[in-house]
């Protein structure tokens, strides 16, 4: 055979190879890995949520805190999506230890990194400084390294068990599951949505991990009881583990004015396994497939607003020294000295899922509304994630004022919930190419 014409034979045999074979390539990776790790203080430390126990120390545990992780690989990118049994998110040093040791580690460059808001977790806001924490609250800086090895470790696990996963979505409304704490007027706004991301492994179809985002806030345990707990999210996660399988996350959604609303349910186990089972029933509903062409975009912004409360001026700092304690003040005085300076994530999965994280307590009508303008197929709300700045309510509620709506616990200046919702929405048209 002619040398030449028989390489261009070769040639074409290797091409057509290529064309049948159509192996898979870095951008059409989608895998998926799941862990967890106890989070639980092992020794006494200030309690997170109620001002009114001010440094007292915690005295055992009802039921164990976690940090499930679940980290998706789309191509080259990854993202870790980590669920806390904690009142918020760790604090901006730890938080940036973790997200350092993940990319290290991991090559994780994307996180939402969020708390539940449990009302019976560690305070995580003191630090290694004399007045702020050290020398009088050195438990409490102890368990901060541990809970940041866990973090990491849980995060690590996910991220070497990742194997080929298929993906559905789906979101229901939930009645009489949550209730406005906030509003005297009607109708009074309520975000109804429960939402899960539910992920199978192709290989066996058994589920990997299951996302559930609903907003309610986990008060359901009695503030005299000094000891730690997660809830009716722990409830939640147990059921859904044992009854469904994979890992359950939970994901707390804008409930700065939203309480939980028990109903028939006798006490926050119950009505943590009722909630389970309605998320199970969401996720058995669904059909995972196998995702063509994986996509991942994310962005990240910190804001800055000037803060309606000034924490310098000695008779506001003493109030709020004697409302919570002043080693707690002094952490929030140092951090808010230059404005409010919340943290907004956005990521769009799969050009059709969207997921929204700020850092703090926004109010559900920011949610509701921002779902409503994005018109993707799906889109999750994470609150109290990748940072905490407390409260903020919308402009009317503002107006109007009470728990949550006030300077007191929402420093940031009125609209700044807004300011940010719109920057997501703006980001989320951007990433679809849409302007």
């Amino acid at each position: 055979m002619n040398s030449r014409y028989g390489w261009i034979s070769w040639f074409f045999v290797g091409l057509g190879w290529l064309l049948v074979a159509e192996p898979l390539t870095a951008e059409s990776v989608f895998k998926v890995g799941a862990a967890k790790r106890d989070i639980t203080p092992t020794e006494a430390v200030p309690m997170w949520g109620y001002g009114g126990r001010h440094d007292l120390l915690s005295t055992g545990t009802i039921d164990p805190l976690h940090a499930s992780a679940v980290v998706i690989h789309v191509g080259g990118d990854k993202l870790a999506i980590v669920g806390l049994d904690l009142g918020r998110s760790p604090s901006e040093q730890s938080l940036q230890n973790i997200r350092q040791r993940i990319k290290a580690g991991a090559g994780i460059e994307h996180s939402f990194i969020a708390g539940s808001h449990t009302h019976h977790g560690p305070v995580l806001e003191l630090s290694n400084n004399s007045g702020k924490g050290k020398g009088r609250f050195d438990a409490a800086l102890r368990y901060y390294k541990a809970l940041e090895d866990s973090i990491v470790d849980a995060v690590l696990e996910a991220d070497k068990s990742s194997v080929p996963a298929k993906m559905a979505s789906g979101s229901i409304e939930l009645d009489n599951f949550n209730r406005n704490r906030q509003t005297k007027l009607e109708p009074k706004p309520v975000d109804r949505t429960l939402s899960v991301l539910r992920f199978d492994s192709s290989a066996t179809t058994k589920p990997l991990a299951l996302i559930v985002n609903f907003t309610g806030h986990p008060t359901s345990v009695p503030a005299e009881i000094l000891k730690f707990s997660a809830d009716y999210v722990g409830a939640m996660k147990s059921t859904i583990e044992k009854e469904f399988g994979g890992t359950a996350l939970f994901m707390q959604g804008a409930s700065g004015d939203i309480s939980v609303n028990r109903g028939t349910n006798a006490d926050y186990i119950a009505f943590g396994q009722t909630l389970g089972r309605e998320a199970i029933k969401l996720a058995s509903s669904l059909q995972p497939a196998t995702v063509a062409k994986p996509t991942l975009k994310v962005r990240e912004d910190r804001f800055k607003f000037d803060s309606r409360s000034d924490l310098n001026n000695p008779v506001i700092r003493a109030a709020y020294s004697f409302a919570f304690f002043p080693e707690l003040v002094a952490n929030f005085t140092e951090e808010y000295a230059t404005g409010v300076r919340p943290r907004l994530t956005v990521a769009l999965l799969n050009e059709e899922v969207a997921l929204v994280g700020g850092s703090g307590e926004f109010f559900c009508q920011h949610a509701n509304r921002l779902r409503e303008r994005a018109r993707l197929k799906q889109l999750f709300f994470f609150g109290y994630c990748n940072g905490y700045h407390q409260y903020f309510p919308t402009i009317e509620a503002a107006a109007e004022g009470g728990y949550g709506a006030d300077n007191r616990v929402a420093p940031a200046e009125v609209g700044a919930g807004e300011q940010m919702m719109n920057t997501s929405l703006k980001w989320l048209y951007q990433m679809q190419d849409k302007f």
